[in-house]
């Protein structure tokens, strides 16, 4: 009988210390988002080009979390920020920029997320860059497709290209 119960004292003292450990255990891993997606985007038919960025929720998301998103400005100049609300409940965050211009193939360009909370306190800062695999000068000079039902844009007519020989195309000087 003694037997017994020393077994199980030591049995049930291994235990507790187990998951004592375990629920002590520094993971080093205090990061609420990690980066699962980030590609340029361009939309051909409506001849646009954005920044794309997908996060990953790696812990539960507590309401009231904002993405501050700082996306470096391909046309030179301030670079283009987007104040975005994280909803807890999505399966991921999709960042999206204001359209673009003067994206240049094999540049990269700078992106900064912060993650804040409702009083806008800093949770985590995320660095990353991004570079397109394509020119934006590939995307027609204007939207090849204009209204609800898609209609071909009429100011392409006799251009199916979607190049404009006399368009005024952006200034790209200050390009960085």
């Amino acid at each position: 009988m003694l037997r017994k119960l020393s077994r199980s004292i030591v049995l049930g003292a291994a235990l507790v210390g187990a998951v004592t450990l375990g629920a002590c255990r520094d993971t080093g891993n205090d990061q609420l988002f990690a980066i699962s997606g980030k590609l340029f985007e361009f939309n051909y038919r409506l001849a646009i080009a954005t920044y794309v960025i997908t996060l990953k929720p790696l812990r539960p998301i507590a309401d009231g979390q904002v993405a501050v998103v700082s996306f470096q400005n391909p046309a030179g100049g301030e670079p283009l920020v987007v104040n975005q609300k994280i909803w807890p409940k999505l399966p991921h965050i999709t960042l999206t920029s204001p359209p673009l211009s003067c994206v240049v193939k094999d540049k990269p360009y700078k992106i900064s997320i912060r993650i804040e909370d409702a009083s806008g306190t800093l949770l985590q800062s995320i660095d990353t860059t991004m570079t397109s695999s394509e020119d934006q000068t590939m995307l027609p000079d204007r939207p090849l497709v204009i209204g609800p039902k898609y209609e071909l844009n009429p100011d392409l007519a006799g251009h199916p290209d979607g190049k404009l020989p006399d368009e005024q195309k952006p200034d790209c000087s200050k390009a960085t």
